[in-house]
Formats: structure tokens, C-alpha cells, sequence
């Protein structure tokens, strides 16, 4: 009997596998190199297929582009809202999740370009888009009317934790994206350690539009 015959065979993907470990390999490239530098025929490459396979799941660069984009947005509100949860309020530990993801994963560059580039859908969840942060702030506003019961105020409304929320996302964004950047511009270090206690200012001051009457109860 052949050598041949003796080697297992290699179990198929299914379609399902087979989006997901394309979606895994342009996401590591996406950490390595950006978005303008994922091509189909180094995923391939990578995952040891042939281009017309990714072809088969995607269509073309921008459909897998586009998927990538909705897929690094949905699985950061993902880790947020569970750390929400798991922190019990920390909004420091919160935070940290979102930088860590945003700025080491390559997640800011990537929906930086999907937006301004029209790859990441309709805002207002037309077109069969998700709202995208329709979950996230949700588990904030919980947490606030909780807040707002305990302490015996009136809660806010959803359409201001909203505006909380997108607040923060746009600090969160702005800083993966160029925090160095500005810090440098105003004659300050950018190195690690200055970043680090930017961050914790940043969560500090965030807290309060996250959960209100959390800086002043710290405070006391």
C-alpha cells in the first residue's frame, strides 16, 4: 500500500468554517499591515486555498470587506457589553477593552475606512443593516436606570446615554487613531506610559457620562 494511502484525509470546512477562517486570516492581516493591504491571494496563501475559493464565500474584496468591517464593529459592541457586565461598572477595565481591541487589533483603522468609504452600511439600520450600537446602549442605559432607582433620581432617557455612548466611541476611535499624533503636537511624550495615563484621565472623566455619580462617590 502507497505512503498516500496511509495519510488521512483532511476533513472539509464547512461553508460556515470556511467564512470564518477567511474573516480570522484577514483579520490578523488587518493587525499587521491595515486594511489597504489585505489581498484574497495572500489569505489564500495563508490558509493554504485557492483564491477562487474565497471568491465561492465573498464574491470579491469589497463584499469580504465589507463583511470584515461589520464583523470587527459587531464583535467590539460584543466585548463591550460583556465587560459591562463582567465589570460590574469598572469603567477603567471597560475602557482598557476597547483600546486593547481598537488600537492592537487594528479595529480603528479598519472602521475608520469602512465608513469613510461607505464599506460598513447604512447608519440608520436600512438596507438590513444592524444598529449597530443599539446593544451597547442598551446594557448602559440599564445600568444607569439602575443607578438613577438606587439613588432615587430620575433616569435618563435612552436618546441621552446614546449620545453618552457615541461620546465615548468617538474619544475611544479618535485616540486608536491619532492620540500619539496630538499628544506629540503639543510638545508632551507619546510613548507608552503617557499613553497609559491618558487612558486612565480618559476613563476617569468618561465615568461620569457612563455611569453618573460614579467620579463623586470615588471622590469622597
Amino acid at each position: 500500500m502507497s505512503e498516500a494511502a496511509h495519510k488521512p484525509r483532511r476533513r472539509r470546512r464547512t461553508a460556515e468554517e470556511a467564512r470564518h477562517a477567511i474573516l480570522e486570516a484577514a483579520q490578523k492581516r488587518l493587525a499587521e499591515r491595515g486594511p489597504e493591504e489585505i489581498r484574497l491571494q495572500d489569505i489564500a496563501s495563508d490558509l493554504g486555498i485557492s483564491h477562487p475559493a474565497i471568491l465561492h464565500h465573498f464574491g470579491n474584496r469589497e463584499s469580504l470587506m465589507r463583511e470584515l468591517s461589520r464583523h470587527a464593529f459587531e464583535s467590539l459592541n460584543a466585548d463591550m457589553v460583556a465587560a459591562l457586565v463582567e465589570r460590574d461598572g469598572d469603567a477603567t477595565a471597560w475602557l482598557d477593552r476597547a483600546f486593547e481591541t481598537l488600537r492592537d487589533r487594528g479595529h480603528a483603522r479598519l472602521l475608520a475606512w469602512a465608513t469613510l468609504t461607505g464599506r460598513l452600511g447604512a447608519a440608520d439600520g436600512s438596507e438590513g443593516e444592524p444598529y449597530l450600537i443599539r446593544n451597547l446602549a442598551s446594557a448602559v442605559q440599564a445600568r444607569r436606570e439602575a443607578h438613577a432607582e438606587r439613588a432615587g433620581e430620575e433616569p435618563p432617557t435612552f436618546e441621552e446615554t446614546v449620545f453618552a455612548v457615541q461620546l465615548v466611541s468617538a474619544a475611544l476611535l479618535g485616540d486608536a487613531l491619532m492620540g500619539g499624533v496630538l499628544r506629540q503636537s503639543a510638545g508632551i511624550s507619546a510613548d507608552e506610559v503617557t499613553t497609559e495615563r491618558y487612558r486612565r484621565w480618559l476613563a476617569e472623566h468618561l465615568s461620569s457620562f457612563l455611569l453618573p455619580g460614579r467620579r463623586r462617590r470615588n471622590s469622597d
